[in-house]
């Protein structure tokens, strides 16, 4: 019994600490960027690939940032998943005959 109580408590815990670390709402998705418009499907697709090396500068800069904010939603969302898709293979590497 006292091993299932822990058990129990350890999921509590790790559930409580993933539900505090979810995003919330952006305000800023949708609005026009003040240095231009908004970010599409192929600035995300473009924001995909590269994202290992924005990333890398993002730790350095503060100016730099890994996700555009001043997105169209989705569609930027889509671009994004696709070309970090593209970039780490996808899952098309699976698809290879093996010999």
């Amino acid at each position: 019994m006292r091993r299932a109580t822990r058990v129990v408590l350890l999921l509590l815990v790790v559930v409580l600490l993933v539900s505090a670390c979810t995003a919330g709402p952006n305000p800023e998705v949708g609005m026009p960027d003040p240095d231009g418009g908004t970010a599409g499907f192929f600035m995300g697709l473009w924001h995909g690939i590269i994202a290992p090396v924005t990333f890398v500068i993002s730790l350095f800069t503060d100016n730099v940032n890994l996700y555009e904010v001043h997105n169209n939603g989705n569609w930027y969302d889509f671009g994004f998943v696709l070309g970090a898709g593209i970039l780490f293979g996808g899952g098309g590497a699976g698809s290879r005959m093996k010999r």
